[in-house]
């Protein structure tokens, strides 16, 4: 089940900009795991986005 809207704005702003400054892959997608998640996206559809598999 998602955690839709469980990061604030202030959490949601330091993510989205250690996004863009991460020079390392795995933590990037890591951070953008968490903002799809606070967007409601489910664990299926983000393993699709990302284009892995979750088993």
């Amino acid at each position: 089940m998602p955690a839709k809207n469980h990061l604030n704005s202030q959490q949601i702003e330091k993510l989205q900009k250690a996004l863009k400054e991460e020079e390392k892959a795995n933590v990037r997608e890591r951070i953008l795991i968490l903002l799809l998640l606070n967007d409601g996206k489910t664990q299926s559809k983000i393993a699709e986005f990302l284009g892995c598999s979750i088993n």
